[in-house]
């Protein structure tokens, strides 16, 4: 197959698995991959929607969304990140308590 590029993205390895997928307007999406193609048209399903706070769009709440059966614009998406392996940690920049 000369002549044919090679993707930057391997989404082959997260098909059937947990994937967190963030789009252009700040939206978060989390759910299993079923499909994808080379522009990047992302097939998820058991999707949830992190919803966002009204005064700090980029903060995320608590609350969900269920969404299901989506497909994820590839022009839309900026990241696409397994789910499994992944736990918040503190900010380790914050100034603890007492230093200076």
């Amino acid at each position: 197959m000369a002549g044919r590029k090679e993707t930057a993205l391997d989404l082959a390895k997260f098909v059937d698995k947990g994937v967190q997928v963030k789009l252009t307007g700040g939206r978060q999406v989390t759910g299993t991959l079923k499909g994808y193609d080379q522009l990047l048209n992302l097939v998820l399903d058991e999707a949830v929607e992190s919803e966002r706070e009204q005064d700090d769009p980029l903060k995320l709440t608590t609350k969900t969304r269920q969404l299901g059966l989506i497909v994820c614009r590839g022009t839309a998406v900026m990241l696409v990140s397994p789910t499994d392996g992944t736990d918040e940690i503190a900010n380790p920049f914050l100034a603890a308590d007492g230093a200076s």
